[in-house]
């Protein structure tokens, strides 16, 4: 029997399914690696991952000694700007670093340098399923080092590795305009889908190359109400629209107490699917921030942003139109198919000659989303149209013949037989299995199971 209650969390407070009384207010901050060779400023090695010990790419200026300048990485500097542009942002033409302060274990100076009131990209946009969703800005930083928790000689221990210490990060943050947490978790896998095409990051997730956060509040009226809950450093899309829905759950019991919830940082327990308070949230007055000092403002003409507007590749959203208008293939296969610009220029080789030798875009899309390996592999557009009709490809058997053999067989499964013709249907995907080996690896589907029917229904 089917309850009609909401779902209760392990702590006992409501889930979201149903539509809640209040709405939700909700901006996503994702920060991301980008795989530059080196670091954001200075030389060292950018491989946080691939290091095979602890604290081996590092050098004085990332690990905030005396005496070390930072350098801004060129590289780095573009490919943020490029990203701005694909999320439809403006770019500032003068922008500059800033120190951010706060202290923590894996930020050895003791600030981070980032972007605070000019950063490089603002005032863009993203369309999703649900509507448009403003980007505020789209800055760039450096990375902190990693904290490992360790028990070491019987006691609880914290390691720090400073190989991530210095690696370029770009932030991207939205304005608090998303409407449910499966627009948010929509949202943030089109991000993800951006910076991998780009080819500037490799945004994986479980290693923590790139990271959501949530900021959270509920409203009655749709107005900014005068707090905000920022649950932090959520490393899956589905943990993201699960923390978001929690949050909803948890704020609206604090609410119907007529109660604010605290401006508060929270993290997230995947186990037990709930948040958590972790500390109270700061202000940006407290980080103290003010113009980074070692490293010069920096100064964009405009031809130099039209340049790198040039040179961005024809980008996902742009594709996937332009498949959908010339090749009739629906959105959720299109969104399933573009992963790299490697991959779009292959298919796009693969669709028009699917249709210049009337085959099915569609068929044809469905068989390669079947066998995920495939497109890892290096094929021309024509040796894949060859695969698929070797592949696909029937053959008409004969009809005395395949209906001796379909009486034969099903004579061994009279249990079978009988559920079959009791309305067990779906038994007929099993008939079909212990027949077409008998025959021919490329007999017609439909005609076997024509034949079946035929038999079964004599």
């Amino acid at each position: 029997m089917r309850s009609n209650k909401q779902p209760i969390g392990t702590n006992g407070l409501k889930m979201t399914n149903s539509k809640s009384k209040y709405q939700l207010i909700c901006g996503l901050e994702i920060h991301a690696e980008l795989k530059t060779k080196s670091k954001m400023f200075c030389g060292c090695v950018n491989d946080p991952f691939g290091a095979k010990q602890p604290n081996i790419y590092t050098c004085p200026i990332c690990l905030g000694m005396p005496g070390g300048l930072p350098v801004a990485n060129k590289q780095a500097i573009e490919w943020t700007i490029q990203l701005g542009l694909a999320l439809n942002c403006k770019i500032h033409l003068f922008s500059k670093f800033d120190r951010k302060h706060y202290f923590y274990p894996d930020l050895p100076k003791g600030y981070q340098i980032s972007q605070y009131d000019q950063p490089f990209c603002f005032d863009g946009f993203v369309e999703t399923s649900q509507g448009k969703v403003a980007i505020t800005r789209v800055h760039l930083e450096e990375d902190t080092g990693k904290l490992l928790h360790k028990t070491s000689g019987g006691h609880k221990v914290t390691l720090v590795d400073f190989n991530r210490g210095g690696v370029p990060l770009v932030e991207i943050v939205t304005e608090p305009e998303i409407k449910s947490a499966l627009q948010a978790k929509e949202l943030a896998q089109y991000l993800r889908q951006i910076i991998r095409y780009l080819e500037i990051g490799d945004c994986n997730m479980e290693q923590g190359g790139m990271r959501l956060e949530a900021n959270v509040s509920l409203s009655p009226n749709g107005q900014l109400p005068n707090y905000k809950t920022e649950v932090k450093n959520i490393n899956s899309f589905r943990f993201l629209e699960q923390a978001i829905n929690y949050e909803i759950g948890r704020q609206s019991d604090v609410l119907d107490k007529h109660q604010t919830p605290p401006q508060e940082t929270r993290g997230f327990d995947a186990g037990k699917g709930v948040t958590f308070s972790q500390r109270i949230k700061e202000t940006a007055a407290d980080y103290r921030y003010f113009p980074e000092p070692d490293i010069p403002p920096i100064r964009f003409t405009k031809t130099q942003v039209e340049r790198l507007q040039a040179g961005l590749p024809e980008l996902p959203g742009q594709v996937r139109t332009r498949w959908q208008r010339q090749f009739n293939l629906s959105p959720s296969l299109v969104n399933r198919l573009i992963i790299s610009q490697a991959q779009t220029e292959l298919l796009d080789g693969v669709w028009q000659m699917a249709s210049r030798d009337k085959l099915s875009p569609t068929k044809l899309a469905d068989w390669i989303l079947n066998q995920p390996k495939f497109l890892k592999q290096s094929f021309s557009a024509h040796q894949v149209i060859d695969r698929y009709q070797s592949e696909t490809k029937t053959e008409k058997v004969d009809e005395k013949e395949l209906t001796q053999i379909v009486q034969q067989t099903l004579i061994q499964f009279p249990s079978e037989v009988q559920r079959f013709r009791s309305g067990e249907r779906k038994l007929l995907g099993f008939f079909i299995g212990q027949i077409k080996p008998q025959v021919s690896a490329s007999a017609d589907i439909k005609q076997i199971s024509s034949i079946i029917n035929q038999v079964l229904n004599h």
